[in-house]
């Protein structure tokens, strides 16, 4: 179901594409123009996106599901989430809104610029 819902969110983003990775067990990622915005579990209930790294420290500091993401990504503002429990609605929502983030941050600015405009952000 994660996964599913995942892939769900990532469908209303302009460009993107879904690509498994064989070398890591078939685990996919989510990427626009061939740059990851997001890393998951071949289930879907572990995460890893990108965010400002000011907004990645508050997360890891104050949500106990989530970590600076390993292999040096965390200190340029990547963190890894783990769902231990199905998501809330709320929860969901959240998700939601690191997932958009994320994909602003990596994606050209034409299209992060689509993104945030439809967030009311631009």
């Amino acid at each position: 179901m994660s996964l599913e819902k995942v892939t769900e969110i990532c469908g209303r983003l302009p460009e993107w594409e879904r690509v498994d990775i064989e070398a890591w067990g078939g685990e996919p990622t989510f990427r626009v123009r061939n740059k990851n915005f997001v890393f998951a579990s071949s289930d879907g209930r572990v995460l890893s996106f990108k965010l400002d790294k000011d907004e990645a420290r508050a997360v890891v500091e104050s949500d106990e599901e989530c970590d600076a993401t390993g292999y040096g990504l965390g200190r340029h503002g990547w963190v890894s989430l783990v769902m231990r429990a199905e998501p809330s609605n709320q929860r969901w929502d959240e998700i939601e809104e690191w997932i958009r983030t994320s994909y602003t941050l990596v994606a050209p600015k034409t299209l992060a610029r689509q993104v945030l405009a439809a967030d009311g952000l631009s």
